[in-house]
């Protein structure tokens, strides 16, 4: 049985058409018309293939290259095989996301499951919901009261919109998603299974136990932003919970009630923002990143995976550890104690 393929290029490009694009020079113009059909990794290749090597880490793998072309850095061009047109840039990695976009647009956003091009007769969708011409809504989706959805948007199978939302122009809401009390800008992707505007959690203890502190604010997302499979935003307990323009979330992350997440913030998988925390913009944070309510990282600074946050961290710094640190510190305390370990297995 033939193996299916999920991404079909556009067009073939030429080695020169690419030079031109992203900036890149290319070596020897004899190869200008040297067409690219596919990408491919560096070790593997193909014959009408475009690769890239992105710095002298992998440059091993220069000299046994297999491929039409590859983007590489200036220091690398005369390691390449004889035959294979070049295309030195200072940055091979993202001059090939250039392309890799051009060829596979269909990639950079998902498309109806079903290859809906409207409204099904299949979804439930309130009387009064605002739905703009050009938007497409899947069988199995329901849309509640009030509901404006802009155009171009598409609502995947059983995604369910909660009364009084809002979702922009040329969004995608991925199947078996759920929105409440959520305004949600242009230009959103948010995949599959993601829970935004669900009760954040705040409870307290009473005479008779744990009561619950009632949740009335919403969760707001602005323009450009893409949140990950199985991700879930809380709704604010009083102000709202906000997510920036244009930040990036990975699959499996929680981001707790008030959260408030500056623009092009990085959140790595299985990252736990608690309460009230603020991220000032262009954060970054690795994987399994845990941080305590409250806190507040500056702008521009990274927090290195399982890092477990407990003060605030200053603009532009970059903390690893758990309790998390300043990175430097935490590595001399992680060689003092490998040092102290080492210096006890000499001496038995």
């Amino acid at each position: 049985m033939k193996e299916p393929e999920f991404f079909i290029p556009a067009r073939r490009f030429q080695v020169g058409e690419i030079a031109a694009l992203t900036g890149a020079r290319l070596v020897d113009s004899a190869h200008a018309e040297v067409t690219i059909g596919q990408l491919a990794p560096a070790s593997e290749g193909g014959d009408d293939a475009l690769v890239f090597i992105d710095g002298r880490r992998t440059s091993g793998r220069v000299a046994s290259l297999r491929a039409a072309a590859v983007l590489c850095a200036e220091e690398l061009v005369d390691e390449a095989p004889e035959g294979m047109a070049v295309l030195a840039t200072s940055a091979p990695q993202q001059a090939f996301a250039t392309i890799a976009r051009l060829l596979f647009p269909a990639a950079m956003r998902p498309q109806p499951v079903t290859g809906e091009t409207g409204i099904s007769s299949l979804a439930i969708i309130a009387g009064d919901a605002t739905l703009e011409e050009g938007s497409i809504v899947e069988p199995g989706a329901v849309i509640g009261a009030g509901v404006t959805v802009g155009r171009g948007t598409i609502i995947a199978p059983h995604a369910v919109i909660g009364a009084g939302c809002s979702v922009g122009r040329d969004c995608y809401v991925g199947p078996g998603t759920t929105l409440q009390y959520a305004i949600v800008g242009d230009r959103v992707i948010i995949h599959p299974g993601v829970r935004i505007g669900q009760d954040g959690f705040g409870f307290f203890p009473g005479p008779k136990g744990l009561e619950k502190n009632p949740q009335i604010g919403r969760a707001v997302i602005q323009d450009d932003v893409e949140i990950g499979a199985n991700t879930t935003i809380d709704r604010g307990a009083l102000s709202d919970t906000v997510i920036g323009e244009g930040t990036k979330i990975d699959n499996l992350v929680q981001v707790g009630h008030n959260v408030r997440i500056g623009r092009s913030c990085i959140v790595a998988g299985h990252s736990g923002l608690s309460g009230s925390v603020t991220l000032g913009d262009g954060v970054m944070l690795g994987g399994r990143v845990g941080i305590a309510d409250h806190i507040t990282i500056g702008e521009r600074a990274q927090l290195a995976a399982s890092s477990g946050v407990m003060d605030n961290v200053p603009a532009g710094e970059r903390w690893a550890g758990s309790p998390a640190q300043p990175m430097r510190q935490a590595f001399r305390e992680i060689a003092a104690l490998r040092s102290l370990v080492d210096g006890k297995r000499r001496r038995k």
